[in-house]
């Protein structure tokens, strides 16, 4: 038998800024309630009470903070944010992967160049400075290449914690309140003790002050 709370957890789990809301307790309940009466009472085949359906609510929002208790973790770091970074997504082929073992000649990595490879079960993504572009687009000569993006930067935090690997939510966290605040996410690049976010450029000042207010907590 469909009830009401039924419904509630199927309208909100869709919505994720609504269920990320609710977890937060920003968001008004009875405003909420009312604002899914209509979709309930479709879906419940007739008439809903706004009582039942803030409870129901209530009951949910501390079903998901029930669900959303992490082991503890120290969040300090160090932010570093790097610009002029372009992100290519290319076709993964025989040759292609033949090509992955000399690329990190591309890039000066030893003073402090970023590339950055995620291979795919069908696609390689490439990330690098953009002053290497020539030299990206002369080494995938005869491959594929799906996307290419530029005006890009790089967001890391580098964690003072070393178990972030092992503590559930790490970006989950982050993640979350980069799309708060409307900031879309390119690609995610995680080593034991680092977390790299590939955005616009655009929005890297903003992405910077959302984490560090994360980080100095």
């Amino acid at each position: 038998m469909v009830t009401i709370s039924h419904i509630v957890k199927k309208i909100v789990s869709q919505q994720p800024f609504v269920e990320e809301g609710l977890a937060r307790g920003i968001i008004n309940i009875a405003n909420l309630a009312e604002s899914l009466l209509p979709n309930i009472e479709q879906e419940l085949g007739k008439k809903a009470k706004l009582p039942a359906i803030a409870m129901a609510l209530r009951r949910f929002s501390d079903e998901i903070l029930s669900h959303r208790k992490i082991k503890p973790f120290n969040y300090s770091g160090e932010l570093i944010i790097k610009t002029s970074i372009c992100d290519f997504t290319v076709v993964k082929s025989t040759s292609l992967m033949a090509k992955l073992r000399t690329i990190h000649n591309l890039a000066n990595l030893e003073r402090g160049d970023t590339l950055n490879v995620i291979i795919g079960n069908n696609e390689v993504s490439i990330i690098i400075n953009e002053k290497y572009e020539g030299k990206l687009k002369s080494f995938l000569f005869g491959e594929k290449i799906l996307n290419k993006e530029h005006g890009l930067a790089s967001l890391t935090i580098i964690f003072t914690a070393d178990d972030f690997t092992h503590t559930p939510g790490i970006i989950f966290n982050a993640v979350s309140r980069l799309a708060w605040e409307n900031i879309n996410i390119y690609e995610i690049v995680s080593t034991m003790t680092e977390l790299t976010f590939i955005l616009s450029k655009k929005d890297s000042m903003k992405a910077y002050d959302v984490l560090q207010e994360m980080v100095s907590k």
